[in-house]
């Protein structure tokens, strides 16, 4: 089955959806498909207001449409709601092509908070974006009511996973630092809410992995944290693995894969019961979830490494991937064959 891929999310960009859809992809290549994968390299861009590490595709419909007119793919996968998912969009529209969308960020949440709109605002254009969409796919059960409670419709409950061959305890792993340490890998962003965890009176040491808008100021106001930029995925391991609690003060996660990559590693997170940590953690003694985000830090340090890799261990990599391919639609009436064929094979797979 030949599949069209449309993302605003992409290399070098480094976040949970790129790092989703570089894994979708490779699984989808290993079962056979071919993904054509359309994202802003192939494009004039301009940087993202608020975000200047971030690229976005400018003026690309007659870009995309080219693309796809050549691909003439078998299913269409629309993964972001930015400028190319726009424009695939209106494309499938156009032609009257059916596809598949999802819902990988809760930008209403983090409209309402750096710019101050109202949050059912872009719950509404969300809502309108993602209507025509044959299958909206969601990542955890928390998003998912979220998302029916503002008005959504077609929703296919789609969980993300984590690549266990890479994300593995480190024996010795250290980062040279008194201890305990306490991490946090990701965006350094209004939506990360990161200020939660810096402010936070713990014992031993603070390290934090990232980059973003807020880098330079929280910087300067936190000058005890020891700030160590971005690394290579692979390098994550190590540092995962060095850290005894990951602290994860997010409030607007759809899913939260760096959870998954710390407790593949060994390492306990520390959150609030939110949507997000409230899928990925759950109850599951691979972490501790608290309204009050130090007793939660505290707590996690008495959590076994091993109970936290057993979590992640059930999310595997090859299921996600299988469900992805039960949720497409065939883009015209004409592929019903390839779509099909491959839905039946995933079925005899996972039953």
């Amino acid at each position: 089955m030949k599949i069209a891929l449309v993302t605003d999310a992409w290399l070098p960009q480094v976040n949970g959806v790129v790092t989703t859809l570089l894994e979708l992809q490779e699984g989808l290549w290993a079962r056979g498909h071919e993904v054509v994968t359309i994202e802003p390299s192939d494009f004039k861009r301009f940087r993202c207001p608020g975000y200047r590490e971030i690229e976005l595709a400018w003026r690309p419909a007659r870009r995309v449409a080219q693309m796809l007119d050549e691909a003439g793919p078998d299913a269409i996968h629309i993964a972001t709601e930015g400028p190319l998912g726009s424009a695939a969009r209106a494309y499938c529209l156009r032609h009257g092509l059916a596809f598949t969308t999802a819902f990988h960020t809760r930008f209403p949440y983090i409209l309402s908070k750096a710019l101050h709109i109202p949050e059912r605002w872009g719950y509404a254009w969300f809502k309108r974006f993602h209507a025509p969409s044959s299958g909206v796919m969601v990542p955890t059960e928390g998003m998912l009511c979220i998302l029916q409670a503002n008005g959504f419709t077609n929703l296919r409950r789609w969980s993300h996973g984590v690549d266990l061959s890479l994300f593995q305890p480190v024996a010795g792993a250290d980062f040279g630092l008194p201890r305990p340490v306490f991490l946090f890998v990701g965006r350094v962003s209004y939506e990360k809410n990161l200020e939660a965890f810096l402010q936070l009176d713990l014992p031993g040491s603070k390290v934090v992995y990232g980059v973003g808008p807020l880098l330079e100021r929280l910087q300067r106001q936190h000058s005890q944290v020891h700030w160590r930029g971005v690394v290579p995925r692979a390098e994550l391991v190590q540092v995962y693995s060095a850290a005894d609690v990951f602290v994860f003060p997010s409030h607007s996660e759809t899913f939260g894969l760096v959870m998954l990559e710390a407790m593949a590693c060994g390492t306990p997170v520390a959150a609030f019961p939110v949507t997000g940590p409230l899928d990925v953690v759950a109850d599951s003694d691979g972490g501790v979830l608290h309204d009050d985000l130090r007793e939660a830090a505290l707590r996690a340090l008495q959590v076994p490494r091993e109970r936290a890799r057993a979590r992640a261990l059930t999310f595997e990599w090859n299921p996600v991937c299988e469900q992805f391919i039960g949720f497409l639609v065939p883009a015209r009436a004409g592929r019903q064959d390839a779509v099909t064929k491959s839905s039946q094979k995933v079925h005899k797979l996972v039953s």
